[in-house]
């Protein structure tokens, strides 16, 4: 018997079966689906994550204070009190691997304009601030050193809050007053910023822009800023420029405790680490499902030799050889996995998108997720129709025909 006529009759000893077929087929579908919807959502999520990492900004290093643990009777050291203006220009100066450092203090204050107000997170920052987080102007303009030096009372605003207190006009030109506290402060609006949207805790859209001379003198009054974004010189320059970070503050607070130094490239690798992470342990889910869908495609087969056994013992004493036997029944546990391989893959995709639809949720369908679980399914049914084959195969002819 040739391999044509192998598996024509393996299909039709399934389809004189069609609902045990089907019912055995189901775990397969089941776990075949799972595997391609749990990774499709995964590998989307993990592609959202590190997009919104990428969105900070390019070859971008966060440096933050931390407290400081004091000892022997001596209190703990406020770092804070060094991260300043300035030394957001020595380490600008002092570090070859580091382009750009920008300073960055905010506070919350009420945005008016004619009868409407707004509570929003005025950012006092410099004209590198576009430069070093990739943040466009939409119209107007941003920041200029003139500004710093004059302390200018300008805003620029997020296309959130021009949209919530302007509509559809055009800020630009437009006189705000921004409130903190009881102090009352009058700005003129230069710019507005293309949509960034939410990235990680920060909502860009959602806060405005000043100058950082000017937000630390009159709206904050205090000389510390509470964050300094840094701008590698290159991507294969950005593990030295920490380097070159933690050195210059180690030298001016003389501990390594009291600040936090996080590179963008720390970030990227440990995002993609964790979700790797959960894309095998969710795919080993689904294996499982796969696993036990092969259980009962080899419970159904041994149940099929049992039921044929005088057939097959009809075959032998015909002249049909023992390979034979062990081919049919391999080809149709094969064909059971592989077509519930093929519908577990249509059935995987079409929920991964109805997620990607209804849900919001990103997705990313790969081909290579989809060849790894049919290759698994077809693995599966190989694995489960072996004994069950051999078991028909090694049946006594005479036993056979003798069978009730």
């Amino acid at each position: 018997m040739n391999l044509g006529e192998t598996i024509r009759s393996a299909t039709w000893s399934l389809q004189s079966n069609k609902l045990r077929s089907f019912l055995s087929m189901l775990g397969i579908i089941i776990g075949v689906a799972a595997v391609v919807g749990i990774v499709s959502i995964g590998m989307g999520a993990q592609s959202s994550v590190l997009d919104m990492v990428s969105a900070l900004g390019s070859n971008l290093i966060m440096i933050s204070p931390a407290p400081t643990l004091g000892r022997g009777g001596s209190l703990s050291a406020d770092a804070r009190e060094i991260f300043t203006v300035d030394l957001a220009q020595y380490m600008e100066e002092r570090a070859p691997g580091i382009k750009l450092v920008v300073p960055i203090a905010q506070g919350s204050g009420l945005l008016i304009y004619g009868g409407a107000n707004l509570r929003t997170t005025a950012v006092g920052t410099t004209p590198a601030y576009t430069q070093v987080t990739n943040y466009e102007v939409r119209s107007g303009r941003f920041l200029h050193e003139l500004d710093l030096e004059q302390r200018t009372k300008v805003m620029v605003l997020g296309s959130r809050v021009a949209e919530q207190l302007f509509g559809s006009a055009d800020p630009v030109g437009a006189q705000v007053a921004y409130v903190v506290g009881n102090q009352r402060h009058t700005f003129t609006v230069v710019g507005v910023m293309e949509s960034k949207g939410q990235v990680f805790m920060g909502n860009y859209d959602s806060q405005v822009y000043v100058p950082i001379t000017l937000a630390l003198e009159r709206l904050l009054r205090t000389k510390t800023v509470s964050t300094l974004l840094a701008q590698a010189v290159s991507a294969d320059e950005a593990s030295s420029a920490v380097q070159q970070t933690e050195f210059l503050l180690y030298s001016r607070l003389g501990t390594t405790d009291g600040f936090n130094v996080t590179s963008q490239d720390e970030m990227l690798q440990t995002v993609s680490d964790v979700a790797f992470t959960l894309q095998l342990m969710l795919g080993a889910i689904g294996g499982i499902s796969l696993v036990v869908g092969g259980i009962g495609v080899m419970n159904i087969m041994l149940v099929s030799v049992s039921e044929r056994t005088r057939e097959i013992g009809t075959r032998k004493a015909l002249g049909a050889k023992r390979r034979d036997l062990l081919l049919q029944f391999i080809v149709e546990s094969l064909v059971l996995s592989t077509s519930g391989g093929a519908i577990g893959l249509a059935v995987g995709a079409a929920v991964a998108q109805a997620v990607s639809r209804f849900g919001g949720w990103p997705t990313t369908i790969q081909s290579s997720s989809l060849a790894v679980a049919f290759g698994f399914s077809a693995l599966v049914g190989l694995a489960a129709g072996v004994y069950p084959a051999m078991r028909a195969a090694k049946l006594d002819p005479v036993v056979a025909l003798s069978y009730e």
